[in-house]
C-alpha cells in the first residue's frame, strides 16, 4: 500500500531553480546558506531521477540517502549498570 521512499540531496549553484525540483518529488528542506535541497521520491525511480537532475546545468551534484538500506534495530546493547541499580532502588 505504501510506496518505499528515498531521499536525495541535490546541491545547487543557485536557489532560483529550487522550486522547479518539486516535479521530481517532495521537497522536504531547502538550505539557503549551503544551497542544497532534500528531495524525497519513489525508491524505484531514484536512478532515473538522479540522471535527470545531473543533466541540469544548475545542479552541482546529487547524492542519494542510504537510510533505507541501514539496519535500524540494534542488538547486544548492554544496559547501563548504574541506571539499573537506580531503578531497583526506586529513585
Amino acid at each position: 500500500m505504501f510506496v518505499q521512499r528515498q531521499g536525495l540531496v541535490v546541491w545547487l549553484y543557485s536557489l532560483k531553480q529550487a522550486k522547479m525540483l518539486r516535479r521530481f518529488g517532495n521537497v522536504h528542506y531547502v538550505s539557503k546558506k549551503l544551497k542544497y535541497v532534500v528531495l524525497y521520491c519513489n525508491q524505484e525511480e531514484v536512478n532515473e531521477i538522479m540522471e535527470k537532475l545531473n543533466s541540469f546545468s544548475f545542479v552541482k551534484k546529487v547524492e542519494p540517502s542510504y537510510k533505507p538500506f541501514l539496519r535500524m534495530e540494534y542488538e547486544n546493547s548492554a544496559p547501563d549498570k548504574a541506571k539499573e541499580y537506580d531503578y531497583k532502588m526506586g529513585i
